[in-house]
């Protein structure tokens, strides 16, 4: 009874959100050609409904596959710096003025992808030396990074003018702000190719969650799996944090949550994983237009808020276990 409703509730938010904002909607002037309530819903709302949701299956998708293949409750593109790495480039893009790079691409996307992409290298690369506790000192360099990067962006503040500043630290609380149809069109494909080629892994995801060496003893090629699987996520990653800047604690939240309304082995939740990510998304985006203000709170406040207090729910669970 309780996952029908939770289910359901998300399902109505996501078709109510279009019509939610500064400006509340009509749904009869919603489909009447041009008006101001079509402009505003086909123009603006739905694509960023479409967004919204495909960044948070994308989210959630790969903090499901980290915490699997590290069989690590905590492990998220999040906590293991690669957000950070993003708001890293990001920041230097900004510090150097740097506008439109190759093909129109916004140098701030372009620099916050490869620092994502760059941390994610460095911890593959760190990873080699770790011989004992090896998911746990994984999490552990993730952590340093991210303190290494935070020092950095500080750095960037001190020297940085008022519009800089300005625009590094809205990035930094990420923002689903788009306009237009370009973006959701690339992170919707993405996070279609990064569902089809974990769902094409499912079986050995589900045999590296257990055990590296249960998987080699099925005939897996474990390190080859892992590698294609890290590699796949960690672009998708890059891509989204360096448009919409880090929304963190989604990727910590979702799959729990859905491991505990499905208790089923983690190759039969990838879908529902991917599903709930895009609706809890959905939701906190909703939220964040909802709530009257001057400007709209950046969503990851929200996701912040609501993940915070889960993060310290998880830490405690697992010393009790």
């Amino acid at each position: 009874m309780i996952r029908i409703f939770i289910w359901s509730s998300l399902l109505f938010i996501l078709l109510a959100s279009g019509f939610v904002g500064a400006i509340w909607l009509d749904l009869g002037e919603v489909f009447t050609q041009e008006t101001l309530a079509n402009s505003i819903f086909f123009e603006l709302r739905l694509p960023r409904v479409i967004y919204a949701f495909s960044a948070g299956s994308i989210l959630a998708l790969c903090g499901l596959l980290y915490q699997s293949l590290f069989r690590n409750a905590l492990m998220t593109p999040y906590t293991l710096g690669v957000s950070s790495g993003a708001i890293l480039g990001a920041g230097i893009a900004i510090k150097l003025g740097l506008g439109s790079l190759a093909f129109g691409i916004a140098s701030i996307s372009l620099f916050g992808f490869f620092g994502a992409m760059l941390s994610v290298l460095l911890l593959l690369y760190l990873a080699r030396f770790l011989k004992h506790s090896h998911f746990e000192s994984l999490l552990l360099l993730g952590i340093a990074l991210s303190l290494f990067y935070t020092s950095a962006l500080m750095i960037i503040f001190y020297l940085g003018n008022a519009i800089q500043n300005d625009m590094l630290l809205r990035f930094s609380m990420g923002s689903l702000s788009i306009i237009g149809w370009n973006h959701p069109i690339t992170i919707s494909v993405i996070a279609l190719v990064l569902f089809i080629v974990i769902y094409i892994y499912r079986f050995e995801l589900q045999l590296l969650s257990i055990s590296d060496e249960g998987a080699k003893l099925r005939g897996v090629d474990t390190k080859r799996v892992t590698l294609i699987l890290l590699l796949v996520s960690s672009f998708a990653i890059g891509v989204l944090v360096s448009v919409s800047g880090p929304i963190g604690f989604i990727g910590l939240i979702v799959p729990h949550i859905v491991a505990k309304l499905h208790k089923k082995p983690t190759n039969k939740r990838i879908a529902k994983t991917a599903l709930f990510g895009g609706f809890f998304l959905v939701f906190c985006d909703t939220i964040t237009r909802a709530i009257p203000t001057q400007s709209e709170l950046p969503i990851g406040i929200i996701t912040a808020l609501i993940g915070g207090p889960f993060f310290i729910y998880i830490i405690i669970s697992r010393s009790k276990n």
